[in-house]
Order: structure tokens, then C-alpha cells, then sequence
């Protein structure tokens, strides 16, 4: 299956889990696939699989907390590969699973900058990109069940994918007239590092 055939899509946060899996599937389906996240190892791997498999990739190291990240991510991408047909918006983080009254406002931010701050400068990022070429383009966001649920100490995670959820509502009908399709991806719990690394715990049985 080659329906992504030499389309350029960028994945950000792909080094592991969800992201990982659709950076290789994209590659699978013949997509040039740019690869964003912070953990140059980890991102090298998955890069290096996808290339040994005849694939093209680049990884590009970027903290999407950081708009001036986001800016140089995008020039790399456009670099490299002249255009951008596509994003998945995947970096994220857990953040602090706890009651309120033993967060502080370092958590608050440190979860909101990343999952609703940074994800909305990517939209920007590629929307203003995707404007630019004027032939369209399709971007999703990956949201969580959450967004429409809580468990015990998900308040912080599920305000930054209940934030998501409303921002890309507001961004399909503001990008429809420029043929951008928007959506976001609502997994629920799946084995990742990221979920392995203790907020399961939390989950119900």
C-alpha cells in the first residue's frame, strides 16, 4: 500500500509509542516522513529503521514547549524536503498524576505548555506552511479519552486534551476553506513507555 507515496508528513513526538508506530507506517505506505522529538537517540533509531528499509526520513531534535524549536523544526522540514503535505501532532506529556491540592503551578505549565501550548504552535507552524503551498493539506492532533473523562489525578492531563479537543474544532471550520482537514486521535489506554512509566497505576482494573 503506497497511498502516502512521496507525500511529506511530519510526526512530532516519534521516537516512541504511538508516534513511533505511524512514523513507520507512514514510511510503510511511502510517505517522506520528518521526524520531531527530543530524545536524539531514540529518534536516530527510528530514523535509522526506517532508512534500512528503504524508506526516507530525517530526524530533527525539538522540544515543541519552545516556540523558536518549532520554527527551526519547520525550516528543517521544508529544507530537506521542499513542502509539507501533513503533521501528526503526537508530542506529549503525562505530566504530574496527583490531587490538586499536591500540584503546583510548575505542574500546571509544565502540562499545559506542552500538550495545548506546543501542540498549538505546531498547528500554527504547519497551517501557516500549508496556506503558503496552496494545495492543501491534512493535520491531526492526538487528543486521549481523557479529554472526555477523568480518572483520579487526571486533572491536570485531561484540562491540556480537553483544551486540544476545542482547538481543533475551532481550527477545522477556520482551515476548511483552504482544503486543511483537522482531526484529532482519541486513544485510550495503550502500551506505551509513556503509559508503562507509572500514571497506570492510576487506572481503573
Amino acid at each position: 500500500m503506497q497511498n502516502f507515496k512521496d507525500k511529506v508528513v511530519l510526526v512530532t513526538g516519534g521516537n516512541s509509542g504511538i508516534g513511533r508506530s505511524a512514523a513507520l507506517r507512514l514510511a510503510e505506505r511511502g510517505a517522506r516522513v520528518a521526524i520531531a522529538a527530543r530524545r536524539r537517540q531514540e529518534l536516530e533509531a527510528v530514523v535509522g529503521e526506517i532508512q534500512a528499509a528503504g524508506g526516507e526520513a530525517i530526524g530533527i531534535s525539538a522540544d515543541i514547549a519552545d516556540p523558536q524549536q518549532i520554527d527551526e523544526m519547520m525550516e528543517a522540514v521544508i529544507s530537506s524536503f521542499g513542502r509539507l503535505d501533513a503533521a501528526f501532532n503526537n508530542a506529549g506529556v503525562m505530566g504530574k498524576w496527583d490531587a490538586i491540592d499536591a500540584c503546583d503551578i510548575a505542574d500546571f505549565e509544565h502540562a499545559i505548555g506542552i500538550n495545548l501550548r506546543g501542540t498549538w504552535l505546531c498547528a500554527r507552524a504547519e497551517i501557516i506552511q500549508i496556506k503558503k503551498q496552496g494545495y492543501g493539506g491534512a493535520i491531526a492532533n492526538t487528543s486521549s479519552w481523557l479529554s472526555q473523562g477523568a480518572i483520579r489525578g487526571s486533572a491536570l492531563y485531561s484540562i491540556t486534551k480537553a483544551g486540544l479537543d476545542a482547538t481543533t474544532r475551532a481550527l477545522t471550520f477556520e482551515c476548511a476553506d483552504h482544503g486543511i482537514r483537522i482531526n484529532n486521535v482519541a486513544p485510550g489506554v495503550v502500551d506505551t513507555p509513556m503509559t508503562s512509566s507509572g500514571t497506570n497505576r492510576h487506572l481503573p482494573a
